[in-house]
């Protein structure tokens, strides 16, 4: 019996934690843009065949509606700070639990190629994945009864609805507020399609639209 097979929670957590992790100790390596946001991606590919490889299901049962309504959760996303000048500023959104928005971009990686295409992929493709694995594959489940392999995709509790949307807010800091939006209505997706391919393609195709977004605009802070 594998490790996977003894603790079948390993291939949609340890991808998650290893994400979270790198996030914290790689700015603070002092590596080069590019050698850190390339040793980030391989870390998490890495990862993600060694222990999810079996797990991770590209399925789609809804392909039209899924792009349209990842595109419709970027919106969401963006639209307070387009509609509220200031809106971002405000203490409820930084403050010392949230913390203060800064962008997870040198100046010099702003301007280099091949670190925006690494950070566009890895938002797209890997975050993508690594997400929908915790969040809605397993936490949505887990919370349900924690031998979650006997809960069928997409079944509803409201106590796991709830306390996946506000813990997926959280992990976004000052962006909370669309965070539980984003959260509860990535939810309702999977309660929908019943498809962990359609939540990793919403997923992706809303990290793409705000990708493009942040490179038109210039509006770094959204690259925490």
């Amino acid at each position: 019996m594998t490790l996977s097979e003894r603790h079948p929670s390993l291939p949609y957590v340890v991808p998650f934690a290893v994400f979270l992790a790198a996030l914290a100790i790689f700015p603070k390596l002092g590596l080069p843009d590019r050698v850190e946001f390339t040793l980030r991606i391989a870390l998490l590919i890495t990862v993600l065949i060694v222990f999810s490889r079996k797990v991770i299901s590209f399925r789609v049962v809804a392909p039209v509606s899924t792009v349209v309504f990842g595109v419709a959760i970027c919106a969401l996303w963006v639209a307070p700070d387009l509609l509220v000048p200031g809106w971002r500023e405000h203490w409820l959104f930084q403050n010392a639990i949230f913390g203060k928005i800064t962008s997870s971009l040198s100046e010099s990686a702003k301007s280099d190629p091949v670190v925006l295409v690494i950070r566009s992929f890895r938002a797209i493709v890997l975050v993508a994945i690594i997400e929908e694995l915790f969040w809605r594959a397993w936490l949505l489940r887990w919370l349900i009864n924690p031998d979650f392999q006997k809960v069928e995709l997409g079944r509803y509790s409201a106590q796991s609805f709830w306390i996946t949307a506000i813990l997926f807010a959280s992990e976004h800091g000052p962006y909370w507020d669309v965070g539980l939006l984003c959260g509860m209505a990535y939810n309702w997706w999977m309660y929908r399609t019943k498809s962990l391919g359609d939540l990793i393609l919403a997923h992706a195709v809303t990290n793409a639209c705000l990708c493009g977004f942040v490179l038109y605009t210039g509006r770094w802070e959204y690259w925490l």
